[in-house]
C-alpha cells in the first residue's frame, strides 16, 4: 500500500479530529475591512457544536481599497489588475490573519484552518447577465494558495464555485450556517443578514428542509454607501445622520422600487452590478428627480434598502408569527431598523447576538463552519439548493 504524502496525511489527521480550531474571513462588498473569526469546533452537521473565541476586524488602508474599487463589478476591469490583485489579495489577508494571531498570542500552528470567503469581484447569474449560452458565475479574488503559503495554516476557499458548478447561484451561502446553527424547533425564525447586500433565511418551526428559504433582497448597505462616497466623501452613514437629516423622495422611492428583479420568483442572487450608482441616476432620469438634495438621496436610498426587506417578508411571510433575527452593518444603522420595526410591528426583531451570534462576526463564522463541513461532514440537501460540501484545499508546504 503506497504511504500518502505528508500533506494528505495532515489533511486527514486534522479531519479526523475530534475538535478543531478554524479561522474564518469574510470580505463583504462594503470593503470595510477583514472580518477574522477564530472559532472552535466539535461535530459537524446537524450535530456542529461551536464556540466564538476571538473575533476581529481590520480595516482596510485607503490604497487597497480604491485598487478592489477599480475592478469591483466592472465589466471593463483591467484583466492585468484582476490578476495581480487576486495574489496580492491572498497575501494581504495572510498578512491580517497573522497580525490577529499576535495580537491573541495564538501561534500559527494551534490553528488548524483557515475558511476564506475571499473578496467578491463580480457576481454574475444568468438572470443578471441574460447572455445566451453562458451559465451562473461569480468571481471571489485572494488566492488561496498565497493564504496558506504566507500563513503557514492549511486554507479553504472558493466556497461559492462549486455550489455555482453544481447548479446554484453561488449565494446567499448563509444558508448552510443559518439552518446548522439558527434553527430552533417549534419556533419560525428569520435570519436577516443587511451587508452589502441584504439576504435572508427562512427556518421553519417544523424543521422541514423543503420549506427552508434563502435568498437575497436587494440591496443592503451598497447604495447607501456609494452615496455617501460620491456626495459626502464618507464611506458610510454614521448613526443615519444624513438620512434623518433629509425627506424621502417618493417619486424616486416609488420608481427605485419598480424593478423586474422584485418580482422575479426565488430564489435569486443580485449585488452591485445591479444596485449602483447607474441604477440610482437611471432612476432619478426616470422619476425626474435629478435635482434632488444629496441629503434626500440618501435619506430615500435608506428607505429604498428597508422598504424592499419589508415588503418582501410581508409579501411571503405571516409576519406575527414569526421571529427576526438581524446581522451585518444595515443591523447598526438607524434609520433602517426604526423603519423595520414600523413596518413590521407585529414582528419580534433582534439581533443574532441574542442566539448567541455575534452580529459583527456571524458571516466569518459562516465561512469557518463551512471550512468545518469540507473536512468533515456530509453534503446536506436543504430545499432546491445543491446538496455539496463546498472549498477549495490549498495546502501550506
Amino acid at each position: 500500500m503506497l504511504a500518502l504524502n505528508k500533506n494528505l496525511q495532515k489533511l486527514f489527521e486534522i479531519a479526523q479530529k475530534p475538535e478543531k480550531i478554524g479561522i474564518g474571513l469574510m470580505s463583504g462588498t462594503s470593503l470595510d475591512g477583514l472580518d477574522i473569526a477564530l472559532c472552535r469546533f466539535t461535530g459537524n452537521g446537524l450535530k456542529t457544536q461551536f464556540k466564538l473565541l476571538k473575533f476581529i476586524t481590520i480595516p482596510y488602508n485607503e490604497d487597497f481599497k480604491a485598487a478592489i474599487q477599480s475592478i469591483f463589478a466592472r465589466k471593463d476591469a483591467d484583466l492585468e489588475k484582476v490578476c495581480l490583485l487576486n495574489a496580492q489579495t491572498g497575501t494581504f489577508h495572510g498578512e491580517l490573519v497573522l497580525q490577529a494571531l499576535d495580537r491573541w498570542g495564538i501561534k500559527p500552528g494551534e490553528v488548524d484552518f483557515i475558511a476564506s470567503h475571499g473578496q467578491t469581484i463580480y457576481h454574475a447569474p444568468k438572470s443578471l447577465h441574460q447572455l445566451p449560452g453562458y451559465p451562473n458565475a461569480t468571481l471571489q479574488i485572494g488566492d488561496g494558495d498565497h493564504l496558506a503559503i504566507k500563513t503557514g495554516i492549511l486554507t479553504i476557499s472558493d466556497f461559492r464555485q462549486k455550489h455555482v458548478a453544481a447548479g446554484g447561484e453561488g449565494a446567499p451561502l448563509a444558508l448552510y450556517g443559518d439552518v446548522l446553527l439558527g434553527s430552533k424547533a417549534g419556533e419560525n425564525r428569520i435570519l436577516l443578514n443587511m451587508g452589502g447586500i441584504a439576504n435572508l433565511t427562512f427556518l421553519p418551526a417544523d424543521g422541514n428542509y423543503a420549506d427552508i428559504l434563502c435568498t437575497d433582497i436587494g440591496p443592503g448597505n451598497t447604495l447607501i454607501d456609494a452615496a455617501c462616497r460620491k456626495y459626502f466623501n464618507k464611506p458610510y452613514d454614521e448613526d443615519s445622520r444624513i438620512a434623518f437629516s433629509g425627506k424621502v423622495n417618493e417619486p424616486l422611492l416609488n420608481t427605485l422600487l419598480n424593478h423586474l428583479f422584485f418580482s422575479e420568483p426565488t430564489p435569486k442572487t443580485t449585488g452591485p452590478e445591479l444596485f449602483n450608482l447607474s441604477y440610482l441616476e437611471k432612476a432619478q432620469q426616470k422619476s425626474g428627480t435629478l435635482a434632488a438634495s444629496p441629503e434626500d438621496i440618501v435619506c430615500t436610498l435608506s428607505a429604498f434598502t428597508a422598504k424592499s426587506i419589508a415588503n418582501f417578508i410581508l409579501k411571503n411571510f405571516k409576519a406575527d408569527d414569526i421571529k427576526i433575527f438581524t446581522s451585518g452593518g444595515g443591523a447598526r444603522n438607524i434609520y433602517i431598523t426604526e423603519y423595520l420595526k414600523k413596518a413590521l410591528s407585529n414582528t419580534t426583531i433582534a439581533g443574532t447576538g441574542s442566539l448567541g451570534i455575534d452580529p459583527d462576526a456571524k458571516e466569518a463564522i459562516l465561512f469557518a463552519l463551512l471550512g468545518n463541513e469540507a473536512l468533515s461532514g456530509e453534503p446536506i440537501a436543504i430545499g432546491n439548493n445543491p446538496a455539496v460540501l463546498m472549498g477549495k484545499f490549498s495546502f501550506a508546504l
